[in-house]
């Protein structure tokens, strides 16, 4: 599994801790993880907005499975991500959350809170809430005997998105073009969806953007 870290500007000093501890989980997986948002209060500056849009360009065009991400109380980017068809995002402040995340939703992006409840023992949290987003297989209900109709309702409820979703580029294109540049200037960034990317319309859209 491919998965992209991403901090905003509010919360960036605390990305090295975040990384860690996802690198830590991730390796021990077999997992890859790219660090794709800010890694330092003096880095490319993002909003959660901007989160929300290097979400949808990494998932839509395949460069990454899944994506963690958070501000400071979690819920701006929760809003963000869950905007962009094809993103599928849940709110984590523990690790149960992420346990019943993955088996009841079976999403495919994380939202933290990185200030609000990030005290003594927040990087424990973090390698708890990360170990059981990726641990084993998702989508097998909670309880166990619930699966059918959680499962139903997952797929009824990305239906629902899809269909009230005008089309994903379109969309794009109908954004402040300055909002998306910001979005996919940063380096690590560019690496990550160029690289590993799978859409060339998508590809062709962002070259544009920071070729302008």
């Amino acid at each position: 599994m491919k998965i992209a870290l991403m901090n905003e500007f509010s919360q960036a000093g605390k990305n090295p801790i975040i990384l860690e501890q996802l690198n830590d989980v991730a390796g021990e997986l077999g997992h890859e993880v790219f660090n794709v948002g800010m890694d330092g209060d003096n880095d490319h500056r993002l909003t959660y907005i901007h989160l929300g849009i290097m979400s949808g360009l990494l998932l839509n065009s395949n460069a990454v499975d899944f994506v963690v991400s958070g501000c400071g109380t979690g819920q701006g980017t929760l809003m963000s991500l869950n905007a962009h068809p094809g993103v599928v995002c849940g709110y984590c402040i523990e690790p149960s959350d992420a346990y019943l995340f993955a088996q009841i939703n079976n999403g495919n992006a994380l939202a933290l809170p990185f200030a609000k409840g990030f005290g003594w023992g927040a990087e424990l949290n973090c390698r708890y809430i990360f170990e059981k987003a990726f641990t084993g297989v998702t989508g097998q209900g909670y309880p166990p005997e619930r699966k059918a109709s959680q499962v139903e309702n997952a797929g009824i409820l990305n239906d629902v998105k899809a269909a009230l979703a005008k089309d994903y580029l379109d969309g794009l294109k109908a954004l402040d073009p300055e909002l998306v540049k910001t979005a996919v200037g940063g380096e690590r960034f560019q690496k990550c969806f160029f690289e590993h990317g799978k859409n060339k319309e998508l590809e062709q859209f962002v070259r544009g953007v920071i070729d302008a």
